[in-house]
């Protein structure tokens, strides 16, 4: 008999670590979002980390701003934001306040709440795409920036919580260059999935976009 997922919650220390520890350590975890539409849960099978001021391919690498400033708080902390005038991307911040690193939630199966979800993403072909992918994530999550800065391991109340689940084994962990990432920043790998897992999203090197004329 396969045992039930665990169902102890994370807490501050577990994300109080290096984001190269926490980023792989995220696979086969359970995201539960509630909301007053109903809870959701998600198993993550991709993940991206960003270290801070030390990577290029981070948002807080020149320093702190209004819009990363979630990412230099507690970790446990989920930073949101908004990319390409059209999605909302979700993270969780990790280290000691001051490190700004974070990883990004790129895609997982939807083991709890799937008919939610799929109202939420008409335009999935099948249940593998609700959140393959971290735009289709948020969108079937309903995660925007007005959830910038909830506390993922403050318990009741709030609207995400991160079960410990059944942590993917070492042994199907790969890794990869991150996903559409340009430049020094592009070539760290620092995308990691479950192998073989068909709600993994494709990797897509980065493509400059062209410049009107």
């Amino acid at each position: 008999m396969i045992a039930a997922p665990d169902r102890t919650p994370l807490t501050r220390d577990f994300f109080d670590r290096p984001v190269l520890d926490v980023a792989p350590d995220l696979l086969g975890r359970i995201l539960v979002r509630d909301s007053q539409d109903g809870p959701i849960e998600l198993r993550l099978t991709e993940v991206e980390a960003y270290a801070g001021e030390v990577d290029p391919g981070s948002h807080a690498y020149r320093g702190r701003t209004a819009r990363n400033g979630v990412m230099f708080e507690e970790p446990g902390h989920v930073y949101v934001y908004f990319t390409y005038g059209m999605w909302h991307c979700m993270n969780l911040v990790c280290g000691p306040p001051g490190m700004a690193s974070a990883v990004l939630l790129r895609a997982g199966e939807i083991t709890e709440g799937a008919e939610l979800a799929r109202k939420r993403r008409l335009s999935a072909r099948n249940d593998k795409e609700l959140a393959k992918g971290p735009a289709r994530l948020a969108t079937a999550l309903d995660v925007d920036r007005s959830l910038n800065g909830s506390d993922a391991c403050g318990g009741r109340g709030s609207p995400f919580t991160v079960l410990s689940g059944t942590p993917t084994h070492p042994d199907q962990v790969r890794s990869g260059p991150r996903t559409g990432v340009s430049g020094e920043g592009g070539v760290h790998p620092w995308r990691f999935w479950t192998a073989n897992d068909p709600t993994v999203s494709p990797y897509r090197a980065h493509t400059p976009r062209r410049r009107r004329t």
